[in-house]
């Protein structure tokens, strides 16, 4: 069965419990409300009979009264009978009225009490001796505390009945007519609610089909379940939309990567296939063989270097990398790179600075911490010429800072936001760089700062340069190894 079908189904049901429910209490109301104003329309006339056909001094009944009364009253087939103290009929007294029509003795006891009755009862008729359903009323006349009359005053329940059925009728033509209406605003209920789910369900076929440059477009004041539905599956487009993106520029950075690795490696595997084949067939001079091995190494190093970063990368990623951190002097690890890069810078016409004191001590793992910071000024040397690479440390609180600073060309505002992803690099253009470049080195920086529970920041400006801020904590406010927050 059709959702509309169902939800018509348990709108109409609802909505038929309900007015059946509402039918009924109304159809019990209005009988009782009919049955009480019978009894106290006939409790009022005993009223005026007991102030006026009853003297209570010479007991004696007004039987002229009554008749008038009973004449008025003719129409509504109202009727009295009065009984003294001994349950005698007194009046109407004629010929043929029944014996048996004294008060029934539970009846009697309690009007004897003082007490009044009123009950629906079949009975017989004072006036013709036949058995007939009757409201009747009695109310007991006392005299000093002592029992002088009981008037009663009954009528056929006929009216009463006929008063309820007509009600019973026009309530039932308005229970047809309020079917006919719930019907139709089930149906309307019903088709609402499941045009905003068929909506939903549109969006998510066109998402399977994998097309997510779609939206939602289900409003609701009530913020209903459905709504709350939407919202959310309009932020889950959002991030397939999102993670789609991220993985097409991924995919163009592997791309881009890849070639540029086939490039790199190419390269390097051209150049010691041609020197070997040299010295396999003795092609190269004795003179030269000596700078031809140094140049094959230098290759072969450049091999190592590339298929280390991606190591490096898929181990720090995957957390398969365990730090071992301990107080070093930062000034001595720093003195060290210098060492190493001062071949570079010099090639670059850079002069490298170190602005630090004798003795910084930072807490690290010392091989990591030496990576970092080599990757760092090695970077730095690639994007400045002819200019100054500053490397400071200094003591913080609780922390170790340090920055490289240097004169080269800088990034723009996306360069610089984006310069933590892994393939990226924000020259292109330098893909044969005496040292190299696979868009990994300052992915790999990130993550090992991240995982020493470090910081590490850039500012940089185009054409003006750039630096990178580092803190290291010191061994008390350290983590045992923080998680890695992996770059995009």
């Amino acid at each position: 069965m059709k959702l509309l079908y169902q939800q018509m189904l348990a709108f109409f049901g609802v909505l038929l419990v309900a007015m059946a429910i509402i039918s009924v209490m109304f159809i019990r109301s209005t009988s009782n409300n009919v049955w009480q104003n019978s009894f106290d329309q006939l409790e009022q006339y005993t009223d005026v009979l007991t102030d006026r056909a009853v003297d209570r001094s010479t007991y004696l009944i007004d039987t002229q009264f009554i008749q008038h009364s009973e004449e008025i009253l003719k129409k509504q087939n109202v009727h009295f009978m009065i009984y003294d103290a001994d349950n005698t009929a007194r009046y109407p007294q004629f010929a043929g009225t029944p014996r048996g029509a004294a008060i029934a003795s539970k009846y009697w006891k309690q009007l004897k009490k003082g007490e009044s009755v009123a009950l629906p009862e079949l009975t017989t008729n004072p006036r013709n001796g036949k058995q007939q359903s009757m409201t009747i009323y009695y109310k007991p006349v006392f005299l000093s505390g002592k029992l002088l009359f009981v008037i009663a005053a009954f009528a056929p329940v006929d009216n009463i009945q006929s008063s309820i059925k007509k009600t019973e009728y026009n309530l039932f033509i308005a229970f047809l007519l309020s079917m006919l209406v719930a019907i139709v605003l089930s149906y309307l209920l019903a088709r609402y609610q499941v045009g905003r789910i068929n909506r939903l369900r549109q969006v998510t076929h066109q998402v399977a089909e994998g097309n997510y440059d779609v939206d939602v477009e289900i409003k609701s004041r009530s913020h209903d379940e459905i709504a709350g539905l939407a919202d959310d599956f309009q932020d889950m487009l959002g991030s397939l939309r999102d993670s789609q993106a991220e993985i097409h520029r991924q995919e163009e950075r592997r791309r881009q990567f890849m070639a540029d690795a086939a490039h790199e490696m190419r390269t390097p595997l051209t150049t010691i296939n041609g020197l070997l084949e040299g010295l396999a067939y003795d092609a190269i001079p004795e003179e030269s063989k000596g700078q031809s091995i140094e140049l094959m190494r230098n290759e072969t190093k450049r091999l190592i270097r590339l298929v280390n970063e991606n190591l490096d990368y898929e181990k720090i990623r995957t957390n398969q990398i365990l730090l071992k951190k301990q107080t070093f002097n930062a000034t001595e690890a720093l003195n060290d790179i210098m060492v190493q890069l001062k071949q570079k810078a010099a090639d670059a016409d850079d002069t490298l600075v170190l602005d630090a004191a004798a003795n910084v001590p930072v807490y690290a793992d010392r091989d990591r911490f030496v990576q970092i910071l080599f990757n760092i000024a090695q970077n730095a040397i690639q994007f400045t010429k002819g200019g100054t690479i500053t490397i400071s440390a200094k003591p913080g609180y609780h922390q170790t800072e340090l920055a490289v600073t240097d004169t080269g060309i800088g990034m723009t505002e996306d360069q610089v936001k984006n310069i933590w992803e892994r393939y990226y690099k924000a020259d292109p253009s330098r893909k044969n760089t005496k040292y190299g470049e696979s868009g990994l080195g300052l992915a790999i920086v990130h993550q090992l700062v991240t995982l020493h529970g470090g910081t590490i920041d850039v500012q940089s400006q185009k054409d003006e340069g750039t630096t990178f801020t580092l803190t290291f904590p010191d061994e008390e406010t350290a983590p045992q190894q923080a998680p890695i927050t992996h770059t995009k």
